[in-house]
């Protein structure tokens, strides 16, 4: 029996990377199975697929799928990840060799089963929660949260955020400068947001005196979707901490006009501190406070991310990376 070979896929193998992950996962997973969100995530750049394997006299024993953050795939986030039964062993291997075998520098994952973090640690990586934050509108009532209290801190109005409505705009307007990894790029911003398959986002500039500070990206859940009142999400930020704050305001109007009950945000790597400061309350797993993150139909519980990064230093994590806040679609 021959060693172990770790490797990119090659042009022309994705089939059998897509059917080794069929036959070996829990579940037909529609990353994968759907033709839309296949060429999304995974199609890569000359035909070449954005997945890693291990292999053993010819035969699949692991496979990754990735996802890159910007065009020259410098951080990725891994989407996928299998092994055949019986070679968890090889799999960590496989994880272990992803940043040699993709040239990248920062590899992390969005929503992680919670017992394999001991794994990623293991290889000396960091596998936290996924705090959550959100701001409430000011109501009577509330449809979809379930309350203990209803903190609603006060904001900073200083700095407006304009609508950026083409790609056009976008590349105009450039990237900001920030101190966090992943490096996102005018690519990767395009790719997400405008050219997403399904759900519609909103990208906001944060601008002073002709220089762009921040991108901001919401997402509005309709009353039609929720079936009673939309919710808006605060799916992406990138920029430096200190404009946060001073957005505060913007997004309290953002919140109001859309007349949503809440924004929410899942975010690691910005502290706690810093999104108070900006009108956000930190929902902490023992506190009580419901704050639904499935809403079609509502779900009137909460949901808990947890993640892994290889270079926690400068790193953020937000909803939309890697391959979260898309539909629950059934695999084709």
């Amino acid at each position: 029996m021959s060693d172990v070979v770790f490797r990119h896929a090659a042009a022309g193998e994705e089939r059998a990377v897509i059917d080794f992950i069929n036959q070996n996962f829990d579940m037909r997973l529609p990353l994968i199975n759907r033709p839309e969100f296949y060429r999304h995530y995974y199609a890569g750049r000359d035909g070449v697929p954005q997945f890693v394997v291990a292999e053993q006299d010819g035969r699949y024993l692991s496979a990754a799928g990735y996802i890159r953050a910007d065009a020259a795939g410098h951080d990725v986030w891994v989407s996928v990840w299998v092994a055949a039964k019986g070679h968890n062993g090889v799999g960590l291997e496989l994880m272990n060799a992803l940043p040699q075998l993709t040239g990248a520098e920062v590899v992390a994952c969005n929503n992680i089963r919670p017992k394999t973090c001991a794994f990623y640690r293991f290889l000396g990586w960091q596998a936290e929660r996924l705090p959550h934050y959100y701001r409430l509108a000011s109501k009577a009532e509330y449809s979809l949260a379930v309350l203990h209290r209803a903190d609603i801190l006060p904001v900073r109005r200083d700095l407006g955020l304009e609508k950026v409505e083409t790609v056009d705009e976008l590349f105009a307007l450039g990237m900001p400068l920030t101190p966090y990894t992943p490096r996102k790029d005018t690519w990767y911003m395009r790719r997400r947001y405008f050219h997403y398959p399904h759900f519609q986002y909103d990208v906001w500039a944060a601008r002073e005196d002709g220089r762009l500070l921040a991108y901001a990206v919401t997402r509005t859940v309709s009353a039609q979707d929720t079936g009673c009142v939309p919710v808006v999400r605060l799916v992406d930020f990138v920029g430096e901490d200190a404009v946060l704050p001073r957005i505060g305001a913007a997004l309290d109007a953002i919140l109001h006009r859309e007349k949503a009950e809440y924004m929410d945000c899942y975010n690691a790597g910005i502290p706690a501190a810093v999104w108070r400061t900006a009108g956000f309350v930190e929902r902490l797993p023992d506190d009580g406070q419901i704050i639904p993150n499935y809403l079609t139909p509502p779900l009137r519980e909460n949901t808990e991310y947890y993640y892994f990064t290889n270079k926690p230093d400068n790193f953020v994590m937000f909803k939309a990376d890697g391959d979260q806040d898309r539909p629950n679609l059934p695999a084709e």
